[in-house]
C-alpha cells in the first residue's frame, strides 16, 4: 500500500512540473513570453530588432518625402506676322524619398511642358480648355525616340537618371559629371540618357534637400502627381497685356500597403508669360519662376483669406488632412463651389481643392 501511495504522489509531481512548463508561452516570432528571443526573427524573416515585413507598419524605418519644382519661361517667342507666338512653361518636377543617411531610396521625374499659342493681334489661338499632359503621360506621343541616338524615349531616360540616382546622397548628386552643353559625360548614365540633364541635377538635388519627415516609412510606394490648367490664361487688348499662363498643381505623395497615404506634399506654380496687343512678348524670360511653397507669405493670400492663412498653410493643412486616407476617399471629398464643405476641413483649407485632389489621384495613379 505504501508504495501505491509513493507511485501517485510522484505522479502528481511529474504533472505539475509539466504543466507548470506548459505556461511559458511563445509568441509567433519564437520569443519568449517572458521577454527572451529564442532566434531573433520574425516570421516572415525580419530580425525582430528590425522593421517588419510590411513597411508601413510600426518598427519601419522612417523615410523624409521631398518635391522640387524648376521652372523656365525661356523657350518663349512673341508672334510674327507669318507665325503663332506661344508663351512657353517648361517644369522640371521630381520627388524622392531619402533616408537617416541622406541617401535617396526611391525617385520619380517628370515635366509639363505648356505651349499656348497667340497671333500678332494678341489673341490667343490655344482653346483655353485644352489638355496639357506631362512627358510621362505623353509617353511616346512626346516624340522623342526617332531623334534618339539611342532610341529612347523622353520618359524613358528620365525613369533611368531616376533609378541611377538611388542610394546616392545630395552631393553625389550634384557631382554628376556634364559636359559644357549640360549633357552627360560619364559612360554609366551615357548608355541611357543623351538629353540635357542640368535640370535633372537640379531638381533632384532641391527635393532631396527639401525632404521632411512627413510620415513615410521604408516599403511605401512613393508617387508623383502633376496637373496644369490654362483657363486665366487671356487676350491681349489696347489697356490690358495679355498672358499665356500654365497653372500648375504637384504632389508627391507616399502611399502604404493598403494604398493609404503616408506622407504628402502638395505645391502649385503659376508660370506666365505677358505679351502686348501686337503679339510681342512683355515678360522677363530669365525671370525666376517661384511656386507658392517657395513664395510663401509673398504669394499675399492671408490678407483676403477667412481664416487668415496663407496658401502654403492651406496646402499644407489639406496634405496634413490626407494622411491615412486612399486616394479615391481624398477625390471623394464634398464640395461647395470647388471648396472643402466638411466643417473641420473648412476650418483649415478655404481655398478650391479640385487641382490638390487631382494631383493626389495621378500621384497614386
Amino acid at each position: 500500500m505504501k508504495k501505491v501511495i509513493a507511485l501517485l504522489l510522484a505522479l502528481t509531481m511529474t504533472v505539475g512540473l509539466l504543466t507548470a512548463c506548459g505556461k511559458k508561452e511563445t509568441n509567433n516570432n519564437g520569443t519568449a513570453s517572458n521577454g527572451t528571443e529564442s532566434n531573433g526573427t520574425v516570421s516572415g524573416g525580419s530580425e525582430s530588432k528590425g522593421t517588419e515585413s510590411t513597411g508601413s507598419e510600426a518598427g519601419a524605418e522612417a523615410l523624409k518625402t521631398g518635391l522640387a519644382v524648376v521652372t523656365s519661361l525661356g523657350s518663349s517667342k512673341s508672334a510674327t506676322a507669318d507665325s503663332d507666338g506661344v508663351a512657353q512653361v517648361d517644369s522640371f518636377v521630381a520627388a524622392v524619398l531619402v533616408d537617416a543617411n541622406g541617401k535617396i531610396v526611391d525617385c520619380k521625374i517628370d515635366a509639363a511642358q505648356t505651349k499656348i499659342n497667340f497671333n500678332a493681334q494678341g489673341k490667343l489661338t490655344t482653346p483655353l480648355d485644352a489638355e496639357v499632359k506631362t512627358k510621362q503621360e505623353l509617353g511616346e506621343a512626346y516624340g522623342m525616340k526617332g531623334r534618339s541616338g539611342i532610341g529612347k524615349e523622353w520618359n524613358e531616360q528620365a525613369d533611368f537618371f531616376a533609378n541611377y540616382v538611388i542610394g546616392k546622397t545630395v552631393d553625389e548628386v550634384k557631382g554628376i559629371a556634364v559636359n559644357e552643353q549640360g549633357y552627360p559625360s560619364d559612360a554609366d548614365l551615357t548608355a541611357g540618357i543623351t538629353i540635357h540633364i542640368t535640370d535633372f541635377i537640379e531638381g533632384v538635388a532641391k527635393a532631396v534637400e527639401n525632404a521632411q519627415n512627413l510620415g513615410a516609412k521604408q516599403g511605401d510606394k512613393l508617387g508623383l502627381g502633376v496637373y496644369t490648367e490654362i483657363s486665366k490664361s487671356k487676350d491681349a487688348s489696347a489697356d490690358t497685356e495679355g498672358q499665356g499662363q500654365a497653372y500648375t498643381y504637384y504632389a508627391a505623395a507616399t502611399f502604404d500597403n493598403d494604398g493609404k497615404i503616408t506622407s504628402a506634399i502638395l505645391d502649385a506654380s503659376q508660370g506666365t508669360v505677358k505679351f502686348d496687343v501686337n503679339g510681342n512678348i512683355t515678360s522677363d524670360l530669365n525671370a525666376t519662376v517661384q511656386t507658392k511653397q517657395e513664395l510663401k507669405e509673398a504669394y499675399g493670400m492671408k490678407g483676403s483669406s477667412k481664416i487668415g492663412k496663407e496658401w502654403y498653410e492651406q496646402a499644407n493643412a489639406f496634405a496634413e488632412y490626407a494622411k491615412g486616407k486612399t486616394a479615391a476617399e481624398i477625390k471623394g471629398i464634398a464640395l461647395t463651389e470647388g471648396k472643402p464643405a466638411d466643417a473641420d476641413l473648412a476650418a483649415s483649407v478655404t481655398v478650391s481643392v479640385g487641382g490638390l485632389q487631382t494631383v493626389i489621384e495621378k500621384a497614386y495613379s
